[in-house]
């Protein structure tokens, strides 16, 4: 069956299937802190007000909270921004959540520059670079809204924490329909090639794709591959990537440090070391804009990927 979805935001499906599967699962319950609204629960509030806890302002009570429910048997997912959850609350994500090894679900909304004009006390520019390090935790970045609810069903009974980053605004489809297997921790190619890989995560991927197309049509055979899961990563798909095309271009709405390019050199250099390029966000407070203009003005964009990718093809 196929969905009829069309740039939709990852948030906005996130939550309606959680909606759709708590109509039927009274286990599953959400936690926010006075943002249901930019989270997209407030129809989830409306419908099952007794699965849905509200916290006020206060992360780090919620993660708590949380994972108090999640240890007596409650399918928890907890949403709010992601500045705040990987910051205000990161050591009870740590304790209460990895430590304890609690299957609480957090939901970062609005991760990455989706805050825009906001800056940088907004940006979650390190989430994956820091809950990457906390044994047991996981890292999923969906792309686009069919990917996410796919994410959804089977984040419900997964015995593990999970940390899932989305944006805020509404993104073009990368899968045109539900015809794609998923399958946490297990990337998935877009298209394949010879000459180069680009490897992309969350809202990068579409840029990614956008480019390796191009690329492709004027002769540079082109990897593309959508690595949603950063813990654990595909270390095997990377590695066949690097063997295959002897290149590799990570694009990541994160800081060059520690995040998709970090996961991809670490896997490379011990297993078939090969060039790379990593497409991030500098050591810079990004500047100030929106999000699509942050893109472009640090080549995260499909236009920058390809003017990336020609002149590393090139030896530039």
């Amino acid at each position: 069956m196929t969905c009829e979805i069309k740039s939709v935001a990852c948030r906005k499906s996130f939550t309606d299937t959680l909606l759709e599967l708590g109509k039927n699962d009274r286990n599953i319950v959400a936690v926010t802190t006075d943002a249901r609204g930019s989270v997209t629960l407030t129809d989830f509030a409306k419908q099952l007000p007794e699965q849905f806890v509200e916290c006020g302002i206060a992360e780090q009570d919620a993660v708590g909270i949380a994972a108090g429910l999640a240890s007596c048997g409650k399918k928890v997912f907890v949403c709010g921004p992601a500045c705040f959850y990987v910051a205000r609350s990161l050591e009870q994500v740590k304790v209460d959540v990895a430590y304890s090894g609690q299957p609480v679900k957090i939901l970062g909304v609005s991760g990455g520059v989706a805050y825009g004009a906001l800056g940088a006390t907004h940006h979650s520019l390190h989430d994956i670079a820091v809950l990457r390090t906390f044994p047991g935790m996981q890292v999923v970045l969906p792309c686009d809204a069919r990917q996410t609810r796919k994410l959804v069903e089977q984040l419900v009974d997964y015995p593990h924490p999970v940390y899932v980053r989305v944006g805020r605004n509404a993104v073009p489809d990368v899968y045109e329909d539900d015809n794609f297997e998923y399958e946490i921790g297990k990337s998935i190619q877009l298209q394949d090639g010879s000459d180069l890989t680009i490897i992309g995560t969350g809202e990068t991927v579409y840029h990614a794709l956008q480019a390796g197309r191009r690329l492709a049509a004027e002769g540079i055979s082109t990897r593309v591959i959508d690595m949603h899961t950063l813990k654990p990563a595909d270390t095997e798909a990377i590695v066949k990537a690097a063997k295959d095309t002897g290149r590799i271009i990570t694009v990541e709405e994160h800081s060059m440090y520690g995040g998709l390019g970090g996961i991809v050199a670490e896997t490379v250099a011990q297993n078939c070391p090969v060039s790379m390029r990593i497409l991030g966000i500098p050591d810079e407070n990004a500047v100030h804009g929106k999000p699509l203009e942050i893109f472009h003005y640090y080549k995260l964009d499909a236009d920058g990927i390809y003017e990336t990718a020609l002149d590393f093809v090139k030896g530039k």
